[in-house]
């Protein structure tokens, strides 16, 4: 190996190079033909590949020289160094990206191989990168900000998308180490707008006979990918940005599309399913929309209605069913308006009186009362969530009644509950009841005291926990304990024979208050609490494991802690913590009457503010027409002006001819009609001026309980009419001049214009005044309502 090394380094000769790298790569590499591939020999090679890479990465030189080698553009020397690379970081992976990180522009280099031409260079270049980024943020975050996403949907466009061969699924692999728990990549990833770039994989139509291999692996490597973006997991604000952008490129209702698609795989379903699960939990518009997805059915079908139908099916997969309930779980997760919906399918005055169609709460009643345990506690469960965290709805749900059969009488939802629990079935169907029982009774009064007025429920509760059953029943005591604890510590004391003190001194005498927190520790005890505690997603091995939800684990994190101290608390306690809850609860309604109020301020000067745009708009056109009145006001004495010239000159001419006195004559009628015309246009103004003193009168009034700024604005247009005002009367005055000097046609003729002139300034007086006249109805209107 020595010796090898020595030839890279003094031998320029691209050939003997290429065959040096060649001899180390088969040195150091594992691949081995099939009939070597027995257990105990490749053990032994797999130690010494690693023996043998760690002697050549002692000397990091080796490395650096190797990174050199790799840049060569001679295939036969850069082909054979990228697979030595890549072997070295298969066997010693952290040390030699160490090696690779501190080495000027290293990273750099071996981005250059995703440009090759030569496919063969750049598809083991991308082998070679997804060695190079695994579990290493910093290099992961180079990497990206070379173009690597660039370059990498750029080949997986060129490679067919999903049609795609292994290329494309290695190219996946590579994105999914770059984007994996790396929030820096995500939110450039989402930056850079390759999420829209995302939405041609999934175009793969409703095709019954286009489902290679191949296109199975790199659908399901998409999609997964689509999940590293929205994952629980992220922080809540990066999820959400990617989530709307998944909404707003249309990459949501593809995914929809897939979701309704006949002859899609079980497992491409499944995984599509749980996609969509997460692309649209805790997003408001993406729930609204999957809500509005109808299935290609006739009639057509919400699409969580035939999701429904596969989860409540016990001939459906059970990897189907589970992803199912995560997508119903998601689509209530923060969503009340969903919760109200799907309640609102149970409750009386809602339910179908034809029959024709089978509802949401119709579904997840049948499941919660079939002869399926799984059935049984997948509808407890989404039932339950249905419940979460809406206290309106939790009293909603105490209306529901059912038909158990022919001739009896209906029951109350929570009473069949009960009396299916107390029948003894199986485990998991005791203990989906018992969660559903636990969230509807938790921080709901009114439910606990329609759970309490059963007499049954309370003995059947005690004598539960007090029987020594077996490992399996532990499980449903720990259960049980938790549901009597809810009733003690939400009850009311509106039930004389079940209020707090009583049931303290029942559990104390047929349990023992020592044995009731014994076995209330049983659930987060449990192993299986434990694996739904960590994440959203059901995800069980088996049927039989399928026992804990998520959300379900952290109401018992925080009940299991305050129900135990309620247990010894005394009444003098019992009576000060109903006093602090209830000055809790008059701080809280002070506090929502505060918010209400805040919330009609903020609307309130919304409005003001809209109305001061509109003022400050209007005010903008009035500046603009009073500038532009006065131009024209400015226009018209530069005609007068030179009319007074052309007049001078005209009265010169005329007096050295002798029909002067005809022609005054003449002029003189005309003058005199003009004149009267003068005169009317005067008293009219004169009369809108009387006017306008009168509103100023009113406004003026108004000013204590109108608005500065309005008045201001007001103020302003006023004084601009007088100005208009001032100008119009001094150009009569003008005219009056004119008239006794006019002496010629051409001065009738002016004066005509001029009339035509005062018209237009008197009618935007007029209209001006027209705006005041309405700005003032508008104080008026304004004061009446203050």
């Amino acid at each position: 190996k020595v010796c090898l090394c020595f030839c890279l380094t003094a031998h320029s000769d691209s050939e003997i190079i290429g065959y040096a790298l060649d001899t180390l790569y088969n040195v150091i590499s594992n691949d081995l033909e099939e009939e070597e591939q027995e257990e105990n020999s490749a053990k032994q090679v797999d130690d010494l590949g690693s023996q043998f890479t760690e002697i050549f990465i002692k000397q990091q030189e080796n490395v650096t020289l190797l990174l050199t080698l790799v840049e060569e553009f001679d295939f036969h020397v850069r082909w054979p160094g990228v697979k030595l690379l890549t072997s070295l970081l298969k066997q010693q992976g952290p040390q030699v990206q160490q090696i690779i990180l501190v080495s000027p522009m290293g990273v750099s280099r071996l981005m250059d191989l995703l440009a090759d031409s030569r496919e063969v260079i750049r598809n083991d270049g991308v082998l070679l990168l997804q060695q190079l980024t695994k579990s290493n943020a910093a290099i992961q975050k180079i990497v990206a900000f070379e173009n690597a996403f660039e370059r990498l949907l750029d080949i997986i466009t060129e490679e067919g998308n999903s049609d795609g061969g292994i290329v494309v699924e290695d190219c996946l692999l590579l994105l999914q180490n770059l984007l994996k728990n790396n929030n820096s990549n995500q939110n450039f990833f989402k930056e850079g707008s390759y999420i829209q770039r995302m939405k041609p994989w999934f175009e793969v139509g409703d095709d019954n006979c286009g489902w290679s291999a191949q296109k199975v692996t790199n659908l399901h490597l998409m999609l997964q990918l689509v999940r590293v973006l929205v994952s629980p997991t992220n922080p809540p604000g990066a999820t959400s940005s990617c989530q709307k952008a998944m909404f707003h490129c249309g990459l949501l209702q593809q995914l929809c599309t897939i979701l309704m698609a006949t002859g899609v795989p079980a497992d491409i379903l499944t995984e599509t399913i749980n996609t969509v699960s997460e692309v649209i939990r805790g997003c408001q518009t993406n729930q609204d929309y999957f809500a509005s997805v109808n299935a290609p059915s006739n009639p057509p079908r919400p699409a969580i209605v035939v999701l429904l139908m596969s989860m409540v099916n016990e001939r459906q997969p059970f990897v189907l069913r589970c992803a199912v309930l995560y997508c119903f779980q998601c689509f209530l997760y923060k969503n009340q308006k969903g919760q109200g919906e799907i309640v609102s399918t149970l409750l009386p005055s809602t339910i179908d009186a034809t029959g024709n169609s089978v509802s949401a709460g119709q579904l997840l009643c049948g499941g919660l009362f079939s002869t399926d345990s799984l059935s049984n506690w997948c509808a407890a469960v989404a039932l339950a969530h249905a419940l979460q965290e809406n206290g309106t709805l939790k009293e909603q749900l105490l209306r529901v009644q059912l038909a158990t059969s022919i001739g009896n009488p209906p029951v109350s939802l929570l009473q069949q509950c009960t009396n299916i629990l107390s029948q003894g079935s199986k485990v998991q169907t005791r203990v989906g009841l018992l969660m559903l029982l636990c969230t509807w009774l938790s921080n709901c009064s009114i439910a606990v005291t329609h759970f309490l007025h059963n007499p049954a429920n309370v003995p059947f509760l005690t004598g539960q926990i007090a029987e020594n059953l077996g490992e399996e029943e532990q499980l449903v005591q720990g259960l049980c304990a938790l549901l009597l604890g809810i009733s003690i510590y939400y009850n009311d004391n509106s039930l004389e024979n079940y209020r707090k003190e009583k049931l303290k001194q029942l559990i104390e005498k047929r349990i023992g208050k020592e044995n009731f927190v014994e076995k209330l520790g049983f659930i987060s005890k449990h192993e299986l609490y434990s694996r739904a505690a960590q994440k959203p997603q059901p995800s069980f091995s088996s049927p039989d494991h399928m026992m804990f939800d998520h959300e379900f684990t952290k109401l018992v994190k925080e009940l299991e802690g305050v129900i135990s101290k309620a247990i010894y608390k005394s009444s003098e306690e019992d009576k000060k913590e109903e006093e602090v809850k209830k000055t809790l609860e008059q701080h809280d309604n002070i506090v929502t009457h505060y918010k209400k109020v805040i919330r009609e301020q903020d609307q309130e000067l919304e409005e003001l503010k809209q109305r001061v745009n509109t003022l400050t708009s209007q005010n903008e056109q009035l500046q603009a027409t009073v500038t532009q009145q006065v131009s024209q006001i400015q226009q018209h004495k530069d005609q007068y002006n030179l009319l007074k010239v052309q007049l001078g000159k005209d009265t010169q001419h005329h007096n050295s001819h002798g029909d002067t006195l005809q022609m005054n004559g003449i002029q003189t009628e005309e003058v005199s009609k003009l004149k009267e015309e003068l005169e009317e246009w005067k008293n009219k103004h004169e009369l809108l001026q009387g006017q306008l003193r009168e509103k100023d009168s009113v406004i003026e009034k108004l000013v204590s309980a109108g608005s500065n700024c309005q008045l201001l604005e007001l103020e302003m247009l006023r004084s601009q009419v007088q100005l208009q005002s001032a100008e119009i009367s001094k150009l009569q005055m003008e005219n009056q001049k004119l008239q006794v000097m006019v002496p010629v046609k051409n001065a009738v003729q002016a004066l005509s214009e001029e009339k035509e002139s005062l018209k237009q300034h008197l009618d935007s007086a007029s209209s001006t005044v027209a705006i005041l006249q309405d700005e003032k109805s508008k104080l008026q209107i304004r004061k009446y309502l203050h």
